[in-house]
C-alpha cells in the first residue's frame, strides 16, 4: 500500500529505526532504503496463528518497541494484544472495539447512539431482504457490511448506477448488505491518530481523482475542523488508541453525514509531514494538529493508468496534474520501492486471475477481514462476533 511505505519512511525521517514485514517477497515497501531490515510472515488471515509467532519473534529479535499495522492485518493483532502488550505496543484497539466499528451496520448503530449523523440503514441477509430494503426509497446505495476500497458497489444513483445488479447480489447470514438512501454530496475522508480517546494528528481530505469513480488516486487536504469534532466524540465513547478513518458524505450547510470507519491508516497518511504522523503516533501528550488545507498530492502511476480508461476529455488534465501534483515518492531519493512496485503488481495480478477478483481486491489478499472467526481467537473475541450477528439478525 502506498501509505505503508509513506509510514516507513516517515518514521525513519523522525528517527526511528524501522522494520517492516509483508507476506511476499516482491511488496516494494519492502524494499525501502529508510528500513533496517524487512521480513516475510504467514498471511495473517490464512495462517493467524503462524502469523501471530512470526511477529512476536521479530519483535522479540529486534527488540521492536511499537506494532503499527498498515492495513487489515490490524484485526488478526488485535486477537493477540494480551500476548504481545507485554513485549511490545501494539498501536490498534482490541478486537471488540475494531470490529463493531469496521461491520457498517454496528458503526451505524453505535453513530446513532452517540447522536452523530448518519443515514437510515436495512440489513439484508437474504435476496429477499436486498429487494425489500431498495424497495424502500426511489434513490439507494448498496454495498457489503465487511468491504473496501469502493469495491461491490451497488447503485442506481450516481456514475457507479447499474454498474452492478441487485441480482448480482446474494446477502447471507454471513455475508449480510447494507442499503441506505443515496446521500448527495461529495465524498471526505479522514485518517486519525489517537491515544486514551485524545486525537494527535488529524487530516480531513477530498480525492479529486478516482479509479473508475471509486478508489482514490489524488488526494487534496480540506478543513479538518466539523470532521475533527465527530471523531473527538467517537474517541472519547471508546477510550480508543490507535489509527482510525473515516468516509463522510458533505452535504454542505446540512453538515456531514458519516458513512463508514475504516480502523486502520488510509491515504491520509500521504498528506501528512513527518513530523506531524510521529507526533501523533508516538507523543500520547501531543496536542492535536491538523493538515493544512491545499495540500496536494497523487499517486502517479494511477493517474497514468486512468488516462486510458477515463475518455479523451481528462487526458490535458492528467497530464497537467502529473506535471504539476507531488507524488508521495518525490523527494525521499528512495527508488527501490518504485522498481518492486511492477513485481508487487504482477504478484497480485496474478492472484487477482488465479482468485477471480479485481486488482484492488487482489492488493488486500492475505490481510483483509471479512467478519469471519480468527484462528487461534479468545472465547470473549468469539463472543464478539456471536454479539455482532446477533445485532445484525435483529436490525
Amino acid at each position: 500500500m502506498p501509505f505503508a511505505l509513506d509510514l516507513v519512511r516517515k518514521l525513519h525521517a523522525g528517527g526511528h529505526e524501522v522494520y517492516a514485514s509483508d507476506t511476499f517477497a516482491s511488496a516494494g515497501g519492502s524494499h525501502s532504503g529508510a528500513l533496517a531490515g524487512h521480513f516475510v510472515t504467514a498471511s495473517p488471515e490464512h495462517a493467524t496463528v503462524q502469523f501471530i509467532d512470526d511477529v512476536e519473534g521479530i519483535v522479540r529479535e529486534h527488540e521492536i518497541e511499537m506494532v503499527l499495522p498498515a492495513f487489515e492485518e490490524a484485526f488478526y493483532l488485535a486477537t493477540a494484544h494480551d500476548r504481545l502488550d507485554p513485549i511490545t505496543t501494539l498501536y490498534t484497539g482490541p478486537f471488540s472495539d475494531l470490529a463493531r466499528l469496521h461491520d457498517k451496520g454496528t458503526f451505524q448503530r453505535l453513530a446513532v447512539e452517540l447522536g452523530l449523523p448518519a443515514p437510515e440503514t436495512v440489513v439484508a441477509r437474504s435476496d429477499a431482504d436486498l429487494a425489500g430494503a431498495i424497495a424502500r426509497w426511489p434513490r439507494w446505495f448498496a454495498r457489503a457490511a465487511f468491504s473496501r476500497g469502493g469495491v461491490a458497489l451497488l447503485t442506481n444513483t450516481g456514475p457507479l448506477a447499474d454498474r452492478m445488479k441487485p441480482e448480482d447480489v446474494h446477502p447471507s447470514d454471513d455475508e449480510p448488505w447494507l442499503v441506505q438512501p443515496f446521500v448527495d454530496g461529495p465524498m471526505n475522508c479522514t485518517y486519525s491518530t489517537l491515544h486514551d480517546g485524545h486525537v494527535t494528528a488529524h487530516c480531513t481530505y477530498a480525492a479529486p481523482r478516482q479509479w473508475h469513480h471509486s478508489t482514490g488516486i489524488e488526494f487534496e487536504a480540506i478543513d479538518g475542523g466539523p470532521s475533527l469534532a465527530i471523531i473527538e466524540t467517537l474517541g472519547r465513547h471508546l477510550g480508543y488508541t490507535g489509527q482510525l478513518s473515516f468516509d463522510f458524505v458533505d452535504r454542505g450547510e446540512a453538515g456531514l453525514t458519516l458513512i463508514e470507519c475504516n480502523p486502520r491508516p488510509t491515504d491520509g497518511v500521504l498528506l501528512m509531514s513527518p513530523e506531524q504522523l510521529v507526533d501523533g503516533l508516538m507523543n500520547p501528550e501531543q496536542e492535536t494538529t491538523m493538515v493544512e488545507p491545499g495540500k496536494l498530492v497523487e499517486l502517479s502511476f494511477a493517474v497514468f493508468a486512468s488516462m486510458f480508461g477515463d475518455g479523451v476529455r481528462n487526458i490535458p488534465s492528467s497530464i497537467h496534474d502529473l506535471l504539476h501534483v507531488k507524488d508521495p515518492n518525490s523527494g525521499w531519493h528512495d527508488h527501490l520501492p518504485t522498481l518492486y512496485s511492477a513485481l508487487s503488481l504482477a504478484h497480485h495480478a496474478k492472484v487477482g486471475w488465479r482468485e477471480h477478483k479485481g486488482l484492488f481486491e487482489a492488493m488486500a489478499d492475505d490481510m483483509s477481514w471479512d467478519g469471519d472467526p480468527i484462528e487461534g481467537m479468545s472465547a470473549a473475541d468469539r463472543r464478539v462476533l456471536d454479539e455482532l450477528e446477533s445485532t445484525a439478525a435483529s436490525g
